[in-house]
């Protein structure tokens, strides 16, 4: 069938209406996507569910591991296989009560003590390089204050202070004046700059590098282009580069990771025994592990255990489905808290919600990426799960933040005060989340009309008082 020329020809007129094309069929994958974001939204608590509930099971998991992997050194240091087990068991009930008291806190109200937060936290740092910091015989790096039988690692409560004061500082500010004085760009990358400076005095290279990430990220979040992010990274990097070429301990741990890249370890009784070891214990777990409590390499086989190398330990004894699972939950966990962030009430709420994220999640990905030899070894800890005394509380506390966040979300508030609050919310005696205050409506003055002249043909008088007359006809 022929199509006339006619009607070729209008077809081909510049104003004729062209016919749409049909749209293109939807893979199954986006279809899928599709149907997830749909079934989440239709669920305005899954964001406040989710993070609770993966919160609770890393803690959960934590202390079970701790226990596990730390027989053999607590028993050598008190005569006791529960001693340290004990202890992680009170730093994390602790911590468990930082994340209650967080989830009773309203965001908003956090916004007012993120000033002392920060103030608290730079005079931790400046107090640990005084002759009251301990650690550097035991670890290499001066970063902790000991009190009693309290020891707090101040650049723990300085990366998540950091994340709420930056929060309140940067929030509905324009990026694009990054070096004005009354933006808060400059006031939060100078502060940023003496945490980091400090925190690398303490010679924890590792927890430096971790805060820069944290600081990034909040930079990135803020809506500062990436050309400025691309400068702090640069900036990490030639330090990296320093620490390299300064040939320190630090130095040997670049050699053990580039040797390791090519599958062998020139000093696996040395520098590399750590990593080596790790390797090993992650090799032994195979698929299903050899069992709960079962590990070889925790009687005194792989230093640090309980703390560093806790992932090692837990793909050795729960296999290579142990591990997936870890990977999986703080994968969840980024996803739900930045989800989190794009839902808050503010703006101020979304930053704090993805900085928090950015920096327990960030912290997890580096310390299982160098356990299993994807970077080199940096002397951080994972999360919520490696062997901790004021790092677990003070990562709860920040969790409990983000999931305060998660309730208060206008859906979740909404939710709440139609159908009520959650079982857990009840059991624990959380209060209903409430919708930020506005003024009420009679409160505000009605705006002030711009007065005009009065119309004459509306007026009984005419210019001057007279009476209007109409004008005769001719």
């Amino acid at each position: 069938m022929t199509v006339p020329r006619a009607q070729r020809a209008r077809a081909q007129r510049p104003g004729a209406p062209r016919t749409q094309a049909a749209p293109a069929p939807e893979s199954k994958l986006s279809a899928a996507v599709r149907r997830i974001r749909s079934a989440l939204d239709a669920r305005p608590l899954i964001d406040y569910t989710m993070i609770r509930s993966i919160v609770l099971f890393l803690a959960g998991l934590g202390v079970v591991m701790v226990m596990s992997s730390s027989m053999a050194t607590s028993f050598a240091a008190s005569a006791s296989v529960w001693a340290q087990a004990a202890r992680q068991c009170f730093m994390v009930f602790l911590g468990l009560g930082a994340f209650w008291a967080a989830l009773q806190t309203p965001p908003e109200r956090l916004r007012n003590l993120s000033n002392w937060l920060m103030v608290v936290a730079v005079v931790l740092l400046v107090a640990v390089l005084t002759p009251l910091g301990t650690g550097r015989e035991e670890v290499g790096s001066q970063s902790w204050l000991v009190a009693g039988p309290i020891r707090v690692q101040p650049s723990e409560f300085a990366r998540v202070a950091i994340a709420m004061w930056g929060a309140k500082i940067l929030a509905n500010k324009d990026p694009r004046r990054l070096l004005k004085a009354d933006n808060g760009f400059a006031a939060f990358i100078m502060v940023s700059l003496v945490c980091v400076t400090l925190i690398a005095m303490q010679g924890d290279m590792g927890m430096a590098l971790s805060l820069a990430v944290v600081v990034a990220f909040i930079l990135l979040f803020a809506g500062v282009s990436l050309k400025a992010v691309g400068v702090v990274i640069a900036s990490g990097f030639i330090a990296l580069v320093a620490i390299f070429l300064s040939g320190s301990f630090r130095s040997d741990r670049f050699h053990v990771y580039f040797d390791a890249l090519h599958g062998h370890f020139d000093d696996a009784k040395g520098v590399a025994f750590q990593s080596h070891q790790g390797f090993l214990s992650l090799a032994d777990g195979h698929i299903f592990g050899v069992g709960l409590g079962q590990s070889r390499a925790k009687w005194f086989y792989l230093p640090e255990a309980r703390n560093d190398f806790i992932f090692a330990v837990i793909g050795e004894e729960l296999g290579l489905w142990g591990g997936a699972l870890v990977i999986l939950l703080f994968a969840l966990l980024g996803y739900f808290g930045m989800r989190t962030a794009r839902r808050a009430q503010t703006q101020y709420q979304t930053l704090m919600a993805a900085s928090l994220t950015a920096a327990v999640v960030s912290q997890a990905f580096i310390n299982m990426a160098y356990v299993i030899g994807l970077l080199p070894v940096t002397g951080i800890q994972l999360p919520m799960l490696s062997a901790g005394g004021s790092s677990a509380v003070f990562t709860l506390g920040a969790m409990g933040v983000l999931a305060s966040v998660a309730r208060h979300e206008p859906d979740a508030v909404s939710s709440m005060q139609n159908y009520g609050r959650p079982m857990f919310d009840r059991i624990l005696c959380i209060g209903e989340p409430r919708a930020p205050k506005q003024r009420h409506p009679a409160a505000t003055p009605a705006p002030r009309r711009k007065r005009y002249g009065t119309p004459v043909t509306q007026s009984a008088r005419g210019y001057h008082g007279q009476p209007h007359r109409p004008t005769p006809r001719h």
